[in-house]
């Protein structure tokens, strides 16, 4: 069966700690808060193997002109499948025509997302108050 993507389906709190959780990401920590906060962004593009929750990637948008993508998953067992691919080419389907698509990648993701267009920012650097550990 192929990988099947959503934008309407709404992942329990048990999927998305395992996709969180496959990964060591510190969001997981926060279940309620990490759901509630995928499930008000602008958009939420879950992808499914069935009933398992393998993928996923999410935007936060004023609408009109700026947009970041905060978090883009592949569980480990999907990643080399063109999953995240998938999933960035339905986010460009939506906001490609933006004036600014945002996005802070580190580690592997770097590669990822030159792949997908992105560039560098001049001089710019990434900067967060961040009450994570997994950076």
């Amino acid at each position: 069966m192929p990988i099947q993507l959503s934008d309407s389906a709404q992942p329990t709190t048990a999927q998305l700690l395992a996709l969180y959780q496959a990964h060591g990401w510190s969001a997981a920590s926060k279940p309620e808060a990490l759901r509630q906060g995928l499930l008000h962004s602008d958009t939420l593009i879950t992808a499914w193997d069935g009933d398992r929750l393998v993928g996923l990637g999410n935007a936060i948008s004023d609408g009109h002109l700026v947009v970041y993508y905060p978090h883009l998953l592949v569980h480990p067992d999907y990643q080399g499948q063109g999953v995240g691919g998938q999933i960035m080419a339905r986010m460009q389907e939506k906001y490609s025509h933006f004036h600014m698509q945002m996005v802070v990648a580190d580690g592997d993701a770097i590669d990822f997302y030159h792949k997908a267009g992105f560039q560098p920012a001049g001089q710019t650097r990434a900067m967060w108050i961040y009450h994570g550990d997994e950076h």
